[in-house]
């Protein structure tokens, strides 16, 4: 009275022969792996990340107006969104100068976006921000920033990306700033540099 009914085999695989089966010939055979004993004389090297020098506990000697900012995809978007001027909301944040610097694969990132995000492409391409060119492959601007900042220590980060802030929070001495309340604000600033925090 109908179909009979077939259950259905999840997840077969074909098995495949490994490389090292008795089956495959001698010629095309991998070779078993011989593990080398490891010399107890011989010194072993270890590689230590040397702190920057420019740490003074959590005082960031390198930072200084005229504040140098990394600048995120998203949040050049998110201060479109908020109505925001770049360069004169940051400088109502920290009260000094700033120059919000913009890397290759971050405009690369724009430019992916299309047609939708043409605003923020002219924003980008503002003569007042200085582009950073880029050595890496590929546009994966997270990553870049980061390593940037884990390099040189002279950058304030700008970003809304909740996973990018919390990689930033991980090295010391880089403050993060943020949007809130249609207004920026500033994360992990050293008290001396007369940042308001709300």
């Amino acid at each position: 009275q109908g179909k009979q009914k077939k259950a259905r085999k999840y997840a077969v695989m074909k098995r495949m022969i490994s490389l090292r089966d008795q089956r495959i010939n001698e010629k095309e055979r991998a070779k078993a792996r011989v593990k080398k004993k490891e010399d107890p004389s011989a010194i072993k090297e270890r590689e230590v990340p040397q702190h920057p020098s420019c740490l003074f506990f959590q005082y960031n000697t390198q930072l200084g107006p005229p504040y140098h900012i990394l600048v995120d995809t998203n949040f050049i978007n998110f201060s479109i969104k908020a109505k925001l001027d770049l360069v004169q909301s940051m400088m109502d944040c920290l009260y000094a100068k700033c120059i919000p610097c913009i890397t290759d694969c971050v405009m690369g990132e724009i430019e992916k976006l299309g047609q939708k995000y043409r605003v923020a492409l002219r924003i980008a391409k503002d003569p007042r921000f200085e582009r950073l060119p880029c050595m890496h492959k590929g546009t994966y601007a997270d990553d870049c920033l980061v390593q940037r900042v884990t390099q040189h220590k002279c950058y304030i980060v700008a970003t809304v990306d909740k996973e990018l802030k919390r990689r930033i929070r991980k090295i010391p001495g880089v403050p993060i700033m943020y949007i809130s309340r249609h207004r920026y604000n500033i994360e992990r600033m050293p008290d001396d540099y007369g940042a308001p925090r709300f």
